[in-house]
């Protein structure tokens, strides 16, 4: 009798897109916090998501869930509107960045599997700092990272990612943590849907 596909990891590639294969219908629709900047998509996504995936590898931002590096849920055809969508900042934009050091800018946006993810703010936190930490390995000052607003604490979870996003432009350091709560609850590195996170560390690697 044939099994089912496991949600926690799995070596069956036929579940997942190639990381040099664009599948719009296999990746979240742009949302508000790209909207007015220019989208990358083809080839454009695919070679900054690959840096993606090193950086993210480089600095252990890992789904506990499905236990893989959180880059390789783009390509996951099992949760194809969740994962990251990427812009370049249009500067007379009237949330753009305003700052002579600051020239080239990317946004991006993660829309994690479920609204009530739990784990949503430690993932886009990890991936602010590994972006921006390994900022020599790609051709942007800056990425601003933002939660989608399907989930049900976006509003929260990106008044962090804002504050941290100043501290880091003031200081020049990724690590650098202005506040310690905004009315989000702070857990472990885990998961997109919250499950199979139990028992792990709670050391995040970044």
């Amino acid at each position: 009798m044939p099994g089912f596909p496991s949600p926690f990891g799995s070596d069956d590639e036929d579940l997942f897109d190639g990381y040099d294969e664009f599948e719009p219908d296999h990746l979240p629709r742009p949302g508000a916090f790209l909207d007015g900047h220019d989208v990358l998509a083809g080839a454009d996504h695919l070679a900054f998501h690959r840096l993606t995936r090193e950086c993210f590898e480089e600095r252990k931002v890992y789904d506990m869930t499905f236990d893989y590096n959180l880059a390789r849920l783009n390509l996951d055809t099992r949760h194809g509107d969740a994962g990251f969508r990427y812009a370049v900042e249009r500067g007379d934009a009237p949330d753009a960045v305003d700052g002579s050091e600051v020239d080239r800018v990317l946004r991006a946006e993660f829309t994690p599997t479920t609204a009530f993810c739990p784990q949503t703010h430690t993932l886009t936190v990890g991936a602010f700092r590994a972006w921006n930490g390994l900022a020599d390995r790609h051709e942007y000052d800056l990425v601003r990272v933002r939660a989608a607003a399907s989930h049900n604490q976006s509003e929260a979870v990106n008044n962090r990612l804002a504050a941290l996003e100043e501290a880091y432009l003031e200081t020049g350091d990724v690590e650098v943590d202005p506040e310690d709560g905004v009315g989000v609850e702070s857990t472990p590195m885990g998961g997109t849907g919250g499950a199979g996170a139990g028992g792990r560390s709670t050391d995040a690697p970044f």
